[in-house]
């Protein structure tokens, strides 16, 4: 059972990131959108907040319950392992991943509402925190306690550092064409 539980439980995570990282792409597209004609926006807006909607509504949210809800369960199953210092660490990333989901909510009612708080560069970077945080979470629910603590807050913020370079480097020659 608990292996059936654990596949359920990874095939909704993979569904639940997948929103996340395509509703921040959205977003992006929807504030760059603002750039646009007059007679564009009317076309794109409606159309970026429909299918900001759809994804967060259909696919992302329900992914994200159904992940908590499998991992829940996993727990119920296997309680010794909420006394494991890499499971507590891991739920911690996993609270910051549930609120960067309501954080994005958020942000798409205020761009439902044509309320524009960040550049198309924020929230480019905005959308490597969930791959910051799901880099944490999958190492940590694979290595477990075999990662010393210190080396992988160290690798942690040089993938961070990595990655928040790799998007200004983009700015840089996306500005430059």
């Amino acid at each position: 059972m608990y292996l059936y539980l654990k596949a359920v439980h990874i095939i909704f995570v993979v569904s639940w990131m997948a929103g996340l990282f395509y509703v921040v792409r959205l977003f992006i597209y929807h504030t760059e959108a603002k750039e646009r004609p007059e007679a564009e926006q009317k076309i794109l807006f409606p159309q970026f907040e429909m299918m900001q909607r759809k994804l967060f509504n259909i696919i992302t949210t329900p992914a994200m319950v159904l992940t908590l809800l499998a991992g829940i369960v996993m727990v119920y199953l296997q309680p010794a392992w909420l006394q494991q210092s890499w499971l507590q660490v891991k739920l911690g990333f996993v609270l910051g991943l549930i609120v960067y989901h309501f954080i994005c909510q958020n942000m798409m009612q205020q761009l439902r509402k044509g309320i524009f708080k960040f550049t198309s560069t924020q929230l480019r970077i905005w959308n490597e925190v969930a791959t910051i945080l799901l880099f944490a979470i999958v190492f940590l629910a694979v290595l477990k306690n075999g990662v010393d603590w210190i080396y992988g807050l160290i690798g942690l913020l040089v993938f961070s550092l990595m990655i928040m370079s790799a998007v200004k480097i983009y700015k840089y020659y996306r500005l430059k064409r």
